[in-house]
């Protein structure tokens, strides 16, 4: 649905791990029916991927790599409103989790999107590795069946399967491994010279669900040049975040 951002979400920020910055967000975004698909990874293997301005963040001595299916709607500007032709469209996230001036955030390997015009501008001016893919992610009997396969690149990236949630939502407990892994309130990137750069977020905690998943096909760690462990991946499920964001800021 469009045009029904949350803004209310501004006056929760107890939970913030850091206060929210002094100046003006710039963009909204909603995330609907996410998925967070996590697996533990070697840290080594990880660390030969993320640049060396990185620290790879660790619980209990682990890392771990995320996929991470959904769909977004409200995707505008601050002040311009979200157009149903370029303000939703499906995004899938292939992450993992580092630390540099003092804070936790989150890395990407992937990103993958339907909408070439946020693909452009995301890359442009975000420094964030985009690209464009043929998706779709609908709800049928409970199920979020999800479909996506990318249209740009070198190494075939693909996700089919479906997902659901079960069980209430709660917020994640600081100091547990769901709360490690979701509770991230910035991204971290390089841009074209290598320079590092953050990019500051805000969001009520996360409503948290128990989730069960299938995956036909999931090719997505491979095209990041990843091997996915055989052991099952921890899944939780939130039905809608709201969020704020603020420009790029050089490390």
């Amino acid at each position: 649905m469009m045009g029904d951002f949350n803004y209310t979400i501004l006056d929760e920020t107890a939970h913030r791990p850091w206060p929210m910055p002094d100046s003006p967000w710039v963009m909204t975004q909603t995330w609907h029916d996410l998925l967070f698909a996590h697996w533990p990874m070697d840290a080594n293997l990880l660390r030969a991927r993320v640049p060396s301005s990185f620290e790879i963040d660790l619980f209990e001595d682990e890392a771990w790599l995320a996929i991470v299916p959904f769909r977004m709607a409200n995707v505008a500007p601050r002040a311009v409103p979200a157009l149903p032709w370029i303000s939703a469209f499906p995004e899938l996230n292939v992450r993992t989790y580092v630390r540099a001036g003092g804070r936790a955030g989150v890395y990407f390997f992937s990103l993958d999107a339907t909408n070439p015009v946020a693909v452009g501008v995301a890359r442009v001016m975000a420094h964030l590795p985009y690209f464009v893919a043929s998706m779709e992610c609908v709800e049928r009997d409970g199920w979020i069946q999800y479909r996506s396969e990318r249209s740009t690149g070198a190494a075939p990236a693909r996700l089919v399967g479906q997902y659901r949630p079960h069980g209430a939502a709660r917020p994640p407990v600081p100091g547990t491994l769901e709360y490690f892994l979701t509770e991230r309130y910035c991204l971290f990137t390089l841009d074209g010279s290598g320079r590092p750069y953050t990019l500051d977020i805000h969001h009520p905690p996360w409503p948290l669900q128990a989730a069960e998943a299938h995956f036909e096909v999931n090719s997505m760690a491979d095209a990041n040049g990843f091997e996915l462990p055989a052991t099952p991946p921890l899944l939780h499920f939130a039905k809608r975040q709201d969020m704020v964001a603020w420009p790029l800021r050089r490390l």
